[in-house]
């Protein structure tokens, strides 16, 4: 059955005009037939066409239901964008689909792109939520600065990701199952040493993500699974 990303449900029974136009023009609904529906917040709804025309799409709910948590706690990922926004889009995706919480892009000293177009990403978010059945839509929020980021209050686990000399914990070690987790990578040339030292300053733990040198895109990816595996619910 085809899932749809209603976020108004609860409060309108019209598509929205993108899932109409994909469940008119391309999968050709009809009155009568069944849908699934996500508001993106945890909500499955079975529900029904009712009527549509060339532009509109009106269903009735038939059932709704709660997915149940696929993971413990909170699990954020903040990061400074590659110059090629393929392998942000390629992270987003593949981020969603294993399963997370936040996604925050950083402005860092060493980033080699401070401009991200948020709706392109956005798309995707909602893509890979739909494409791997999940309920609930990672929250994303608008490029930060990384000073006034890591000064923000936080609860949980926090943690740095970087590749500069110096003691740090295997973050699949670090993790605590059930606690809120935040962890952070930095760009192509890594976090400065300062941003680190204002970083644990603020209390964020450093970490490593293993014994070789990753690309940014692969240690976000790599981060998140850790973070799922600690967090996943039985």
């Amino acid at each position: 059955m085809h899932l749809f990303y209603t976020p108004d449900i609860a409060h309108s029974h019209e598509l929205p005009a993108d899932e109409a136009a994909h469940a008119l023009r391309v999968l050709r609904l009809q009155p009568g037939d069944e849908v699934r529906l996500t508001d993106g917040q945890g909500g499955f709804y079975h529900a029904r066409i009712s009527e549509c025309n060339r532009k509109r799409c009106m269903v009735e709910v038939i059932e709704q239901e709660e997915q149940a948590p696929l993971w413990r706690g909170h699990l954020h990922l903040a990061l400074a964008p590659t110059k090629n926004m393929d392998r942000m889009e390629w992270l987003a995706e593949k981020a969603t689909e294993i399963g997370f919480d936040e996604l925050t892009f950083l402005n860092c000293q060493w980033s080699e792109r401070r401009i991200v177009k948020g709706e392109r990403i956005e798309k995707i978010l909602i893509s890979a939520m739909k494409q791997s059945l999940k309920a609930r839509l990672p929250k994303l929020n608008d490029i930060t600065d990384f000073a006034q980021f890591v000064k923000q209050p936080v609860g949980g686990q926090k943690f740095i990701a970087h590749c500069h000399e110096g003691e740090k914990s295997p973050l699949r070690q670090a993790l605590q199952p059930g606690q809120d987790a935040l962890v952070l990578i930095g760009p192509e040339g890594d976090f400065s040493p300062d941003e680190v030292a204002l970083a644990v300053a603020e209390g964020f733990t450093p970490v490593t993500l293993g014994h070789t040198r990753l690309r940014t895109e692969t240690a976000a990816l790599v981060a998140v699974h850790l973070m799922n595996l600690a967090h996943s619910t039985p």
